[in-house]
């Protein structure tokens, strides 16, 4: 699919540059004035995306979430395309221990980590760039990005064998955080008024895919001048994302402002992608968001990207569309979306909006 073999300069950890004691970064690392960070402690702010309890969704039923609940997911995705759940049925040993595992795979010996080093043909492995642009401007951040589905594309090899039992804990994790990206889907499904396996389907049903990026975020001198992770929306369908619940990172843009998530203890922050935007025909909306570092802490983070089969076209779902809601977008599969965006690298909305249908 990408033709493009490796990355267009040398790479640099950014692990290394903050352990190595530099008191300022890099000029690669300082974003424009407009893109800098501003900060409010969110102990501060009032506003954080809604706190959903899913008690009730369990088990390949139909959903039996009180109508309550269901009403409020519909508003999250709808003014949000964020919110946070509890009681979600994934075990909190399980998510403290999956984030844990990974913690400690940064911190291992630099050679170890390297063994695994990426490159922009696949993003398999361990990663501190996105996008191939010459000369970017560089987030404040070290990754490792793996395929957890489809079966033919899962390698345990391209995964850590360090620490002991890595390899286990990411099993475990993806097949319990896949099942519940299943039940929320049906919801969706459901509050855009389609049969619940809808979404489902048109994710390629049993055949959809799924991977993990796990995001280190290290200390950072000057935090006011450089972000973990420059503003976007997912490309892909759903995601999950496992927050460092001791450090706050993410922000979300409402209304043109910036609002930092406070984290919920064991909550997963569940957000819309660009694919189920498209399919919703913008009914729900995959947001921009992005990540600020800290002086103080370095922070962790797993974010499980559950995406349709790469292979089919994704366009607005015949039942959304009508001659008062035309359809927004043209087909377009998840490979060709994915390789528009690792040409191009984190940009905000424009890519989604770029697939708008010309009118």
């Amino acid at each position: 699919m990408n033709t493009v073999q490796d990355w267009p300069e040398p790479i640099i950890r950014v692990q290394s540059l903050s352990e190595s004691g530099l008191p300022i970064i890099p000029e690669r690392y300082i974003k424009p004035a407009p893109d800098r960070p501003s900060f409010i402690d969110p102990e501060d702010c009032d506003a954080n995306i809604p706190i959903i309890d899913l008690t009730g969704l369990s088990g390949d039923e139909a959903c039996n979430l009180p109508a309550t609940t269901l009403d409020l997911i519909s508003l999250a995705c709808r003014e949000w395309g964020f919110f946070q759940v509890v009681n979600h049925g994934v075990s909190p040993v399980l998510m403290d221990q999956a984030r844990e595992t990974w913690r400690s795979f940064f911190h291992l010996p630099m050679e170890i980590k390297q063994a695994y080093a990426n490159s922009p043909k696949t993003y398999e492995g361990y990663g501190s760039r996105l996008g191939i642009e010459k000369g970017a401007i560089l987030d404040w951040s070290d990754y490792y990005f793996l395929h957890y589905l489809p079966l033919t594309l899962k390698d345990y090899k391209k995964w850590p064998a360090s620490p002991d039992s890595c390899r286990e804990v990411i099993d475990e994790y993806g097949k319990e955080v896949v099942k519940l990206c299943g039940r929320i889907m049906k919801v969706l499904s459901m509050n855009l008024g389609l049969r619940e396996d809808h979404l489902q389907n048109e994710f390629g049903g049993e055949n959809f895919g799924a991977c993990l990026r796990v995001n280190f975020y290290p200390k950072c001198p000057q935090p006011d001048l450089a972000l973990g992770l420059s503003s976007h929306s997912d490309p892909g369908g759903l995601t999950l994302l496992l927050p460092d619940h001791e450090v706050p990172g993410l922000q979300v843009r409402k209304d043109g402002k910036w609002i930092t998530v406070k984290p919920a203890k064991h909550a997963f922050i569940v957000n819309i992608g660009d694919q189920i935007q498209v399919l919703s025909n913008a009914n729900y909306k995959s947001v921009e968001h992005r990540v600020i570092v800290n002086s103080a802490m370095e922070r962790v983070s797993l974010a499980f990207f559950y995406n349709p089969k790469s292979d089919i076209p994704i366009k607005p779902v015949e039942e959304l569309v009508s001659a008062d809601n035309p359809a927004l977008y043209s087909p377009m599969t998840f490979d060709e979306y994915r390789l528009f965006i690792r040409l191009r690298g984190p940009k905000g909305k424009s890519q989604v909006e770029s697939r708008k249908s010309p009118r």
